[in-house]
């Protein structure tokens, strides 16, 4: 969820007097942090995984299945056993936006032994059973992307009532009381996020019309206690949301790398980028908002929505006024430019950023592409800030900077070491949704670290123009979109070459003599298994990198089965969380064909997902036949002795 700052949080109007003094300390520390550290080298390749997590309580006497507002509580404990013994923990908690969740992290970071990737899953088992140590003999905790009836009438436990004319989020469904308690940041961003805006978000999703759907479906709000405000926002067709809860009350899988230095860090975000919506459509798991089945498969415009700050200038709705900026986007999307020198000549969408602060920037020696990279993020205001935290001593704070830093929610993450830390240069991977099984989390984050090590072994470019990578996050959310649509990938991922720097304006980012796309169209089983005679593929590339590395047998056994996962979601032998998700509801003998997930289908639904992520059912149309890995909590001896500092 970013920087947790300890204090007393300020109203809106105070923050508010304050942004420009956040803005301008902010840029000071991360012009002192650049300079202490851009000439770092030789960290080791360190990673870890962030899991995000649902406590669900069941009432099997009334078939019902509630989020569990004990995320305090649970944290509360867990958090003692790290203060009392913090080098040994095996795992690290940490709070999340929903007073139902909580973050676990391995409480070391993995490093570069193909062998670490063996221990990654028995690490997820372990978070997940110390957790259940602590849980009530009705309450489960579940990797769960987005709680299907959240909004919903009667849907915590304990019963809470919306209150739409006061609190932080004024929501029509969501009560204050869902947002996590136990650190004031979180109702202080819904607070500031709404005040700023001018008005509640607004999130509409296209509803999924079956044969029973109403046409046109149009709910009415004013029997909620809506002044009109909703009513306005709300579209035809769509199911509306209207409370941050709603996005940052998912779920994800995220994880992070520390680079060798700055340059690689920059390599590997570009890198990285074009593939954000191609792993966000293959971990699709969420297709049912509010209680209601919808034409998309991912969390990604809900979460966007509920902290888009955008006032109606920066939307483009009014003419610009109070604000300097129309901005395109929310603070939560994809990212908009690339930072190295190989990713400049794709950068062929306007980036709007503050030019007096990338002046600054490159006044203090701060090279093009990442001046204009921090004054885009910088075209934000705080919307979070601490009496406590005003006044900071930017030669060895960066407070000021993170604050904003933290709070553009982007699809990758660019982070400069903190500072006095043993930490590197690092980029954060974010698209993912979470997975049901430890199994799943598992394959994913192997995948995802795997071809970060086959990009900067093999020198791979996956580089596309920014505006293509846009266009394929819009088409990654769409229901069934890992089979229905075709996404623009490199053609050659073997060749360094780049269109020359006046090209980087041409809409189909040409190259070479005869001006050739260095795109195509391809589907996700294209990308992913290969293409013959034209892609090699995504997990070939892996398998030939593998070749040539000392692997043990059990750690070989584990990444086949995770790789053979992988090749069979993208080929569509098996389903996504999404599809699975969607054929259970619609197959269930309670549907009536109208959309709707009652509080029986989401009890069986989350029954089953429950006992498919305890092993006891084994889903061969979600994990396949054989997902049986041989995943331990250690590397091997032998290894040890062989890398001692590893």
């Amino acid at each position: 969820m970013g920087l947790l700052t300890e204090g007393s949080p300020l109203s809106w109007e105070k923050t508010k007097e304050l942004a420009e003094h956040v803005r301008e300390h902010g840029i000071t520390q991360f012009i002192n942090l650049y300079h202490r550290l851009k000439d770092r080298q030789g960290d080791v390749l360190k990673w870890g995984d962030e899991v995000e997590y649902i406590i669900v309580k069941f009432n099997d006497e009334k078939r019902t299945a509630k989020v569990s507002l004990r995320g305090k509580d649970l944290l509360h404990i867990l958090n003692e056993r790290e203060a009392a013994n913090p080098e040994n923990v095996k795992a690290l908690w940490r709070p999340e936006y929903g007073a139902y969740m909580i973050e676990g992290t391995p409480g070391k970071p993995y490093g570069g032994l193909i062998s670490h990737f063996n221990i990654v899953e028995a690490n997820m088992k372990f978070r997940r059973e110390e957790v259940e140590q602590l849980l009530q003999p009705d309450e489960v905790i579940m990797s769960l992307t987005s709680f299907p009836r959240l909004g919903c009438k009667d849907f915590t436990y304990p019963p809470t009532e919306p209150n739409p004319l006061s609190g932080a989020s004024h929501s029509l469904f969501i009560p204050d009381e869902v947002i996590f308690p136990g650190h004031p940041r979180f109702k202080n961003l819904t607070r500031n996020i709404r005040c700023r805006r001018g008005e509640k978000v607004a999130i509409n999703l296209p509803v999924f019309k079956d044969k029973n759907t109403p046409s046109p479906y149009i709910e009415d709000l004013k029997a909620l206690g809506d002044t009109g405000e909703s009513q306005g926002a709300a579209k035809t067709d769509h199911v509306y949301m209207d409370a941050m809860a709603f996005g940052m009350g998912c779920c994800c899988l995220q994880l992070t790398f520390q680079a060798c230095n700055i340059k690689e860090a920059r390599i590997l975000y570009d890198q990285l980028t074009p593939l954000c919506p191609i792993l966000l459509a293959l971990t699709a798991a969420s297709p049912v908002h509010r209680g209601m089945l919808t034409d998309v498969d991912c969390r990604w415009t809900v979460i966007s929505g509920s902290v888009d700050c955008r006032t109606r200038e920066e939307r483009g709705l009014d003419p610009l006024c109070n604000n300097k900026f129309v901005i395109p986007k929310s603070r939560y999307d994809s990212i908009d430019s690339y930072l190295s020198e190989q990713g400049e000549p794709y950068n062929d969408v306007p980036l709007i950023y503050d030019p007096a602060i990338y002046q600054r920037l490159k006044s203090a020696g701060i090279d093009h592409l990442l001046a204009q990279h921090v004054a885009h993020l910088f075209i934000r205001d705080t919307v979070s800030l601490f009496s406590e935290k005003v006044d900071q001593d930017d030669t060895v704070d960066s407070d000021h900077f993170e604050n904003i830093q933290s709070t553009n929610w982007q699809t990758m993450r660019f982070k400069p070491p903190p500072p006095n830390s043993k930490i590197g240069w690092r980029v954060e991977f974010r698209p993912c949704e979470v997975q049901l099984t430890d199994f799943e989390n598992a394959a994913i984050v192997c995948f995802v670290v795997l071809l970060t090590r086959v990009i900067l072994s093999y020198q791979l470019n996956f580089i596309i123009p920014i505006s293509k990578v846009d266009e394929n996050m819009s088409k990654a959310q769409k229901n069934n979109a890992l089979h229905k649509e075709l996404f623009h990938f490199r053609k050659d991922i073997t060749t360094q070459d780049t269109p020359p720097q006046p090209r980087a304006q041409c809409q189909s980012a040409q190259c070479g003599a005869n001006c050739a796309p260095v795109y195509t169209a391809m589907s996700i089983d294209q990308i992913v298994n290969g293409k013959k005679g034209e892609f090699p593929g995504l997990i070939p590339l892996i398998e030939n990198y593998l070749s040539s590395m000392d692997v043990d047998a059990d750690t070989h056994c584990t990444i086949q089965q995770y790789l053979k996962l992988i090749q069979r979601r993208a080929s569509g032998e098996l389903l996504t969380t999404a599809a699975w998700i969607r054929k259970f509801v619609t197959t269930h003998p309670d549907y009536k064909h109208d959309s709707v997930v009652s509080d029986s289908i989401n009890y069986d639904l989350l029954k089953t997902a429950v006992d498919i992520q305890k092993g006891k059912i084994r889903c061969s149309e979600l994990l396949g036949q054989s997902n049986i890995s041989k995943t331990q909590e250690s590397i091997p001896s032998a290894m040890k002795k062989i890398y001692p500092c590893v």
